[in-house]
């Protein structure tokens, strides 16, 4: 996934599609973006790694992750007393917002649209490109065609609008990225 939200912020930050990209951006979001899922940590094995679909009590626990990741960044960021430090607060910008979505109805907080900070934005369509084209053990990875069909179907209302057309002008290098992990 740092490699996918490299990509999408380059091509972003050169296209000149929103004010707040920096190259120091692009680089804390391919430095933390693996901290995305690292509330993972404090849900249950046993839903972790279910083969078949989650139940919807099951999934209100997986949805935590969000939240729970957020907030353990949070409290390093006190604990180490270090401020604001950039990468460490893009890190937990991620985790609490990797999973809202364009039109209000993500988690954890319903956020909408531009009121989803940015490195989240790019992160819900690195993780969904990752997580509909690996093989997990609930289920088989899908062609990339697949999956770019979901994403650019989510346009506006899973994902921010311009990151889904930064998504296919950067295809090739999404299906490059993808070749090379799993070769």
């Amino acid at each position: 996934v740092s490699s996918y939200c490299r990509v999408l912020s380059q091509y972003a930050l050169e296209q000149k599609l929103y004010p707040e990209l920096t190259q120091e951006f692009v680089e804390n979001i391919f430095t933390c973006s693996p901290l995305h899922d690292i509330g993972k940590v404090g849900i249950p094995d046993a839903i972790l790694n279910k083969p078949g679909r989650l139940t919807p009590e099951e999934f209100d626990l997986m949805k935590l992750h969000s939240s729970i990741g957020g907030d353990t960044l949070r409290d390093i960021e006190r604990r180490l007393n270090w401020g604001e430090s950039t990468c460490l607060s893009m890190g937990k910008e991620i985790a609490y917002t990797h999973h809202e979505k364009w039109d209000g109805s993500g988690y954890p907080a319903g956020l909408i649209g531009a009121d989803i900070p940015l490195a989240g934005r790019i992160m819900a369509v690195a993780d969904v490109y990752d997580a509909l084209t690996s093989k997990r053990c609930y289920k088989d990875a899908m062609p990339h065609e697949n999956a770019r069909s979901i994403i650019v179907e989510g346009r506006g209302t899973h994902f921010d609008p311009q990151l889904v057309d930064a998504f296919l002008a950067c295809e090739a290098q999404f299906v490059a990225i993808r070749e090379a992990f799993d070769g």
